[in-house]
């Protein structure tokens, strides 16, 4: 079982996003080195992005803590619980 945590992103998510990446990046990795985030990018259109999480907890704390939310990059985000069906460890 695994959390996929989906953004929207603002209408000036573009003009917004530079200025708070390094940021949103570095939790990246404190959460890629804790084990809970397994993968995460923007989708190719722009429409938003995910992130996919191995435990609810860790998604939702995720959007909570991320520049990208408190500073209006993101206008909405939502987790919904993923059911693997092909496991590679």
């Amino acid at each position: 079982m695994k959390y996929v945590l989906f953004y929207e992103p603002s209408a000036d998510a573009g003009a917004k996003a530079g200025l708070h990446f390094a940021e949103h990046q570095a939790m990246w990795a404190d959460y890629q080195q804790a084990g809970t985030l397994l993968l995460v990018g923007p989708f190719a259109d722009g429409t938003g992005a995910m992130a996919v999480f191995t435990t609810r907890e860790a998604a939702e704390e995720f959007a909570k803590e991320d520049p990208f939310v408190a500073h209006g990059v993101v206008s909405a985000w939502s987790v919904r619980q993923w059911n693997e069906a092909i496991f590679n460890p």
